[in-house]
């Protein structure tokens, strides 16, 4: 995450002040405040798929101790009141969507505390995953508490990703266990006023990016870097599916985790160091040169997220500020790995400065084919996951994170890795997830593309010399079956010669054509 000067920071407190001056001087919704570009575009999403749940969030967490479910309950109100976007609905006038943020006061929202066998906790987890969210009517945040034993609970939130995104665990989580230590103790929480609300930020993004209309805008700016990085880009990457693709994705996936080894992850560090890259657009590369050895051609673009959060009054801010880049890997001429991370670096490098212009407005801009059926631009995402987790820290409780094993497939493929380190802070190895549409591919099949995005990077980091045509995507008993398994057609043979079976031809067919030479036909007798 990019942070950015002082005077950026006051440039937005004063567009902030004069923001929520506005809202705060006019009655109703007489001023209505737009949504972010990103908000936008999962609200038409929403149009599109109504009572879906493909964009929820679930963080779920098992509670060991004595709980107060009163308190939790109340510190839960109060991270909704302090964070404006978790109250806040989606009405729309004239077709238009616009953010209504509700009075805390007026808010009809509680912790829903029930009692639950603990063999029923994931059944009740994929539950909470697939509720559903009006827009329009309910604010993006359902919570509900299991009573599983005698000081055992396990606490599950869901969110719309309208309303947060990977970054805002950690202030949701920090401000839950400061309003829980205090309501424990039947006080409010005493904590420092947000700077900033989600409302001003959309607000501010505006503001910041400009008008079409102005040719030095930034809008107008990185708008044109984009359609020229762009231009020709595929309208659907190549993949090794299973089965066609169908008119409209049904969202659901197939998971597949895998493990890089600590040594190759170190090699990998290394060689990004040496290259003046990061060991993102190392891994990237990586990604690409498999995806063209599975028969995705030589121009691969690849999705990549970023925080969004480029000013660091927004760090402690629940919201979705979280934009999409799309990094193009130029594999033609069969490339060295060195030489591929190279053209991925400048690449790279060229997104991130112009990461301002929203994925939303992007696809505006460069109005690909649109359909039902795939994500525009680019249908495989990498992230690196480097967003804290929710620690929640409640006095007198420990908490434990549960994975929700919610598969949600809203790309082709979606790759995940997370780095980890040792004491010394040296490579510990990369741990990841694959999920593939399972309108496309079978378990085994994502399986088998994490088996060998596991071998590519085995062997880029221990080869970079490496050319693309060199890259070996066979794993030892696919080489053996190939090489010998398909090809065991050894058959036992007679001792007959070639004119004792003609003879026994001549016998048994003599009317079968046995020669042809122009319009000439010979039968064997």
């Amino acid at each position: 995450m990019s942070q950015s000067n002082g005077a950026e920071v006051s440039r937005l407190l004063a567009t902030v002040t004069r923001a929520t001056l506005w809202r705060g001087s006019t009655q109703g919704d007489a001023f209505m405040t737009p949504l972010s570009f990103a908000q936008r575009r999962l609200w038409f999403l929403d149009q599109l798929e109504e009572s879906s749940s493909a964009y929820n969030t679930v963080i779920a967490m098992e509670l060991h101790g004595p709980l107060d479910g009163a308190a939790l309950d109340a510190a839960l109100r109060d991270v909704i009141e302090r964070h404006e976007v978790l109250r806040t609905v989606f009405p729309t006038e004239n077709g238009e969507p616009y953010q209504h943020i509700l009075d805390a006061r007026e808010l009809n929202w509680e912790l829903e505390i029930r009692r639950a066998e603990p063999g029923d906790v994931a059944d009740a987890v994929a539950e909470a995953g697939q509720h559903p969210f009006d827009l329009s009517t309910d604010v993006p945040i359902r919570a509900w508490l299991l009573d599983t034993a005698a000081n055992e609970n396990v606490l599950i939130i869901t969110l719309h990703h309208i309303a947060t995104d990977a970054w805002s665990n950690r202030p949701l989580a920090r401000d839950l266990a400061t309003a829980y230590e205090a309501r424990s103790r039947s006080e409010a929480p005493q904590w420092e006023p947000l700077p900033v609300q989600y409302a001003d930020y959309a607000l501010w993004q505006r503001e910041l990016l400009g008008e079409d209309s102005d040719p030095n805008s930034r809008l107008s700016v990185q708008t044109a870097y984009w359609r020229r990085i762009l231009a020709g880009i595929p309208e659907e990457l190549t993949l090794p599916t299973d089965r066609p693709r169908p008119a409209v994705a049904s969202g659901r996936g197939h998971r597949a985790r895998f493990s890089v080894p600590a040594e190759v992850h170190e090699r990998l560090a290394e060689l990004a160091r040496a290259e003046g890259t990061t060991l993102y657009m190392a891994v990237q590369t990586a990604l690409a040169m498999l995806l063209s050895r599975l028969g995705a051609g030589t121009d691969i673009p690849i999705g990549a997220a970023v925080a969004g959060r480029t000013d660091e009054a927004l760090e402690d801010l629940v919201g979705f500020f979280v934009n999409t880049l799309v990094i193009r890997t130029d594999l033609s001429g069969d490339p060295e790995f060195r030489q591929a991370l190279a053209r991925v670096r400048e690449s790279s490098l060229g997104a991130f400065a112009h990461q301002d212009l929203p994925f939303e407005r992007l696809v505006e801009e460069v109005a690909p084919e649109r359909s039902l059926a795939r994500h525009p631009l680019f249908q495989v995402l990498l992230t690196f996951q480097n967003a804290a987790e929710a620690a929640l820290e409640l006095a007198d409780v420990t908490a434990r994170p549960l994975d929700p094993n919610l598969t949600v497939a809203n790309f082709d493929l979606d790759v995940t890795l997370m780095a980890s380190v040792d004491e010394e802070g040296r490579p510990a190895g990369l741990e990841g997830v694959i999920v593939g549409a399972d309108d496309l591919f079978d378990a085994q099949t994502v399986s088998g593309i994490a088996e060998r995005f596991v071998r590519v990077l085995e062997a880029v980091s221990a080869a970079p010399e490496a050319r693309l045509s060199r890259l070996d995507v066979l794993g030892v008993l696919e080489r053996d079956r190939i090489l010998r398994g398909w090809n065991e057609t050894g058959a036992e043979v007679g001792a007959s010669s070639i004119l004792e079976l003609f003879g026994r031809q001549v016998g048994v067919v003599p009317g079968a054509v046995a020669v042809v030479c122009g319009e000439v036909e010979l039968t064997y007798a």
